[in-house]
């Protein structure tokens, strides 16, 4: 008998594969669908405090240019964050009616007292647990690689001092030196980390001579990245590992736990194909299970990790030797 059950988040899950913050968790419909499909669990679209603020902006523009006195409009500020707040808290409590998945809404703030405000109501919500997308992108100069870094820190610690469910980190590569963060990151107290976010990119139109959005779904030739983090890492830190960004396709997604990942996530395949490519990848990942004897993901998960490897210099190779070499 092969069983797909695994751990997300602290949490037992069915299946690895966790829908990752989109809009394909933004209503009930969609959640229970993909819960059919054989969703693991769920990550709803993230509440972004940069998005809230330009909102706030935008209305303030508009009653400046009626005329109005700002000072008097405050409140929109309040009311516009409890709107965007409230609008997830009551898809979580209508959603944890509806399926048996665990649900986790995802935050990510620009100022670190506004993390602790958002976790603590989603908490109230019913969340079975937090994912914190985090980013700060290292482009201030007059900022150190150590001052960005204890960002991250000091979030994790606010955090875990108002919330008890279990929380989960969502974090980039740009790090000087990334092995040491993941592995400080782990010995927070965090339940699991996701390797790794996706953000935007700016493009250049070339015609209209302005900035564009590059391409906002992943390719199947991204996958390589997290690969060899998650292969580098497992083993060596105190949480889960997640994988995240390039999975497509069944074959990825074994090849991400045999790295040492606990479960994926999975969004662009699914804008691509539709939820029930999830059943595809889930029956796929069972065949192969099954042909090589495999009960469980326990039974395989890290067997190509670093830490198991005859050859481990083979995960810190970083130049084209073989590919390239004359003879």
């Amino acid at each position: 008998m092969v069983t797909l059950k695994t751990r997300y988040a602290g949490l037992e899950v069915r299946s690895p594969i966790v829908v990752g913050s989109s809009d394909l968790t933004d209503s009930v419909q969609r959640i229970r669908e993909l819960e059919e499909h054989g969703a693991g669990a769920v990550v709803l679209g993230s509440i972004f405090e940069e998005e809230i603020a330009l909102e706030y902006e935008s209305v303030m523009e508009g009653l400046h240019q009626q005329g109005r006195n700002l000072i008097d409009y405050d409140y929109y500020d309040y009311k516009i964050r409890a709107q965007n707040l409230d609008a997830v808290t009551d898809l979580i409590r209508d959603a944890k009616r509806a399926v048996s998945i665990p649900v986790i809404p995802s935050i990510n703030c620009v100022y670190s007292h506004e993390w602790t405000l958002f976790a603590q109501e989603l908490e109230k919500a019913g969340a079975d647990a937090l994912e914190l997308n985090m980013f700060f992108l290292p482009s201030d100069a007059n900022r150190t690689s150590q001052e960005t870094e204890q960002l991250y820190f000091e979030v994790v610690r606010k955090v875990r001092r108002e919330i008890s469910i279990p929380i989960s980190i969502k974090m980039s590569y740009y790090f000087s030196s990334l092995a040491r963060m993941i592995q400080r990151l782990s010995e927070t107290g965090i339940a699991s980390m996701v390797l790794f976010n996706r953000f935007y990119s700016p493009d250049f139109d070339i015609d209209t001579l302005k900035v564009v959005t590059s391409d906002t779904l992943s390719s199947e030739e991204e996958f390589p990245i997290a690969l060899r983090w998650v292969a580098l890492m497992a083993g060596r830190v105190s949480c889960e590992l997640c994988a995240s960004t390039g999975i497509h396709d069944s074959q990825t997604m074994i090849k991400q736990l045999l790295a040492g990942a606990h479960a994926v996530q999975v969004v662009s395949a699914l804008y691509r194909h539709g939820p029930a490519h999830i059943r595809k990848m889930l029956d796929e990942l069972q065949a192969w299970m099954a042909a090589k004897g495999f009960r469980s993901i326990d039974e395989f998960r890290g067997k190509l990790s670093q830490a198991q490897s005859a050859d481990p210099a083979l995960y810190e190779r970083v130049q084209f030797m073989k590919f390239f070499s004359h003879g």
